[in-house]
């Protein structure tokens, strides 16, 4: 299945050749399929007549105005892709997704357990005609479990998984992590496994599998060394602001105007931080000479680095602490973060140009390859932008359109 195609501008990908059929909307799907695209993957995006994918309403704030203007949200994570319309509400829409099925190497689904089954579109359906297709099914719950027919959003995914009961200060409100951490993880297990299961295919007899992957199942993942704390000790790790519940210090001091953020990692930092601060005696303090002791004194600690980081800016601070060779910095903003030479450096902040919304920006992708780079060649799609595209590639001609807009399959095919 996988083909020598080459991408429009010359690069070729790891996975060009490849075809996604993305079922997916919102957000761990499409964060999925996007970095399967990134990595040089055809993915066609599957969207529903009217409005589409629900982000593409997620506004303010959007690029461009009017009826030109396009999410910034649903930009986010659309880039590399294809936009279809079709309506998988009727029979005759379902067809259309068969048809697309049976070339494809990837199907990406987030529809609620069950419903794929109910229209003849699960991977039992279309491995008939399509062996090696690689199925991946999202979803709040996973398809087995008593939970499994709940509805899930992220912020109460990051309170059943965990994540809120050890996010926020100690005795504060629960606070949830400013992005949607619940449905990017889970997107990111879905890609792993699916390149996992891609080579497993490749190196095999050429059968694919289906995939099943949870955002409940991603959160307890995710939890790790604090789960790993839990099963040693029996005690649930609480909140505890910016601090480690194995590392001392590491975490955000307040300043005389903000905070700073302090990582002793290793023992090493230790005596180059009691250096930087003037305070030859914390250093001889046999309750700080090691992480362990400076974990169970950590109160004591906390007052004497608190006193000295308060009567300091945050730039002075920050300056004195690097000097020393201590892992430390400021809290950043968005601005700051993408205005810094070093994410410039790495490409990670990206502009390309967009049909109607005119110029946007989207955070640029993390892996870097020496052989074949990924590729930022399509802007994130229009709604329905390549129907008439993707279906004439599938044998669909004029009269076939004109049938299928007729029947409200597919929109009216533009002139």
């Amino acid at each position: 299945m996988v083909g020598e195609a080459r991408t429009p501008d010359g690069d070729v990908g790891p996975l060009d050749g490849v075809t996604v059929l993305d079922a997916s909307r919102v957000l761990v799907g499409p964060f999925c399929t996007m970095q399967l695209g990134d990595l040089g993957a055809d993915v066609i995006k599957i969207e529903r007549p009217g409005v589409g994918d629900q982000t593409r309403t997620w506004v303010p704030p959007a690029f461009g105005e009017g009826d030109d203007a396009e999410s910034a949200y649903y930009s986010s994570v659309n880039r590399n892709k294809r936009s279809v319309v079709l309506n998988l509400a009727s029979e005759a829409g379902r067809d259309v997704f068969r048809d697309l099925a049976r070339e494809a190497d990837i199907v990406v689904e987030n529809f609620r357990v069950g419903k794929t089954a109910e229209w003849g579109l699960d991977y039992p359906d279309l491995v008939e005609e399509n062996p090696g297709l690689i199925y991946c099914g999202l979803s709040g719950y996973g398809e087995w479990g008593p939970d499994r027919d709940a509805p899930a959003y992220d912020i109460v995914m990051q309170a059943k998984g965990g994540l809120m009961s050890i996010t926020g200060v100690e005795d504060g409100p629960p606070v949830r992590i400013g992005v949607a951490l619940a449905d990017i993880g889970a997107g990111m297990y879905a890609t792993q496994a699916i390149l996992a299961a891609l080579l497993e295919r490749e190196l095999g007899d050429g059968t694919g599998q289906k995939i099943d992957v949870s955002l409940l199942d991603g959160q307890a993942a995710w939890m790790s060394y604090m789960a790993a704390n839990y099963f040693a000790s029996g005690d649930p790790p609480g909140r505890m602001g910016s601090k480690h519940p194995n590392i001392a210090p590491y975490q955000a001091y307040e300043t005389e105007d903000d905070y700073v953020v302090v990582g002793c990692s290793a023992d090493s930092f230790w005596p180059r931080l009691c250096a930087a601060l003037d305070r030859p005696d914390l250093l001889a303090d046999e309750r700080f000479e090691i992480n362990e002791k400076r974990v169970r004194n950590r109160e004591a600690l906390d007052e004497a680095l608190e006193a000295e980081f308060a009567a300091m800016s945050t730039d002075e601070a920050v300056e004195t602490l690097t000097s020393h060779d201590v892992p430390a910095s400021h809290v950043r903003d968005m601005a700051e973060l993408f205005d810094d030479p070093q994410i410039e450096a790495r490409d990670m902040r990206v502009t390309m140009d967009h049909p109607t919304a005119g110029t946007i920006e989207v955070p640029g992708s993390p892996m870097k390859f020496s052989r074949t780079p990924v590729t930022m060649r399509r802007h994130p799609p229009t709604f329905g932008e390549h129907t008439t595209e993707v279906l004439g590639e599938y044998g669909y001609d004029d009269a076939d359109l004109r049938r299928l807009a007729e029947s409200d399959v597919i929109p009216e095919p533009s002139e």
